[in-house]
């Protein structure tokens, strides 16, 4: 996930310094597991996961992506963007 990311990136930022924070996470929005770049975002990217999952309150459906930045909800600052990709089962179950 993070070397796809480097590699489709435009940003130098995110490019060459790396300046960039994927992770799994589970149903409920808890943190599974991390790509080994700049975890400083990880600290909110989960409060950010829960926030959406909360607001869509069951309205996911795959193949949705959405992309907040919003303070409020979990977001670091506004130039960061976070890009929330849910995964579902082949029987439909959020995972």
């Amino acid at each position: 996930m993070g070397l796809t990311l480097k590699n489709t990136a435009h940003s130098v930022n995110m490019k060459e310094r790396l300046d960039f924070s994927c992770a799994l996470f589970d149903p409920a929005g808890n943190l599974v597991a991390n790509a080994p770049h700049i975890p400083v975002h990880l600290g909110s990217m989960s409060d950010t996961v829960k926030a959406m999952i909360e607001d869509t309150r069951g309205a996911m459906r795959s193949g949705d992506v959405y992309l907040t930045n919003n303070p409020y909800r979990g977001g670091s600052h506004l130039p960061d963007m976070t890009v929330v990709c849910p995964v579902f089962s082949d029987e439909g179950r959020l995972i």
